[in-house]
């Protein structure tokens, strides 16, 4: 083992590598922004990448895992399933006239305590309506979710268990296999 590794310090390799792929993203983004492929987006979406990471140095993030193809779609084909369901019972709880629908706060302690996987999962329930993240808990890998139209207990724990299918889905989708693993367990 190096010393870098052993010190908990990123090697440098793995440091450039996650800088090139930030500068990539933002530079993509910057290109979506405009709306426009041509050089000079590119070149000045790079320029703006190099100074953003340069002004704002992001923390090292690690990501053990890798894509896997038939996770990612599965992933994709629930997430627009789910999104098309949450938005139909949605819209027939707007038309229910006299009709006052419970909501609830709910804590879900995630599986996986990876800070990528609380982002992906948080963004994924936030996205689909009627569920709004309040708060996280990054110690805990823990989501605080608004809930509308959850009438009892047993509805509460349905939802609870729909965000450990969306966990479940995501780290199948990108993550290591030890974090695959940690799905086994129960959740707390």
């Amino acid at each position: 083992m190096n010393r870098t590794a052993a010190a908990g310090q990123v090697p440098a390799r793995v440091r450039w590598r996650d800088r090139i792929v930030a500068a990539a993203g933002i530079t993509g983004i910057w290109m979506l922004l405009w709306g426009v492929f041509s050089w000079f987006h590119l070149i000045t979406g790079l320029v703006v990448a190099v100074v953003v990471l340069a002004v704002f140095p992001l923390p090292p993030v690690t990501f053990g895992g890798r894509p896997r193809l038939r996770g990612l779609l599965r992933l994709a084909w629930r997430f627009v399933a789910d999104l098309v369901a949450a938005s139909v019972q949605l819209a027939l709880l707007a038309f229910r006239f006299g009709h006052r629908p419970r909501s609830a706060i709910i804590r879900v302690p995630l599986r996986v305590p990876s800070d990528l996987v609380l982002t992906l999962t948080g963004e994924a329930v936030s996205l689909i309506p009627g569920s709004l993240i309040v708060d996280t808990d990054q110690a805990s890998t823990t989501l605080y979710i608004h809930v509308i139209a959850v009438a009892d207990r047993a509805a509460v724990e349905q939802f609870r268990d729909s965000v450990y299918q969306i966990e479940a889905r995501i780290v199948r989708a990108i993550g290591s296999d030890a974090e695959i693993k940690m799905l086994e367990g129960e959740p707390a």
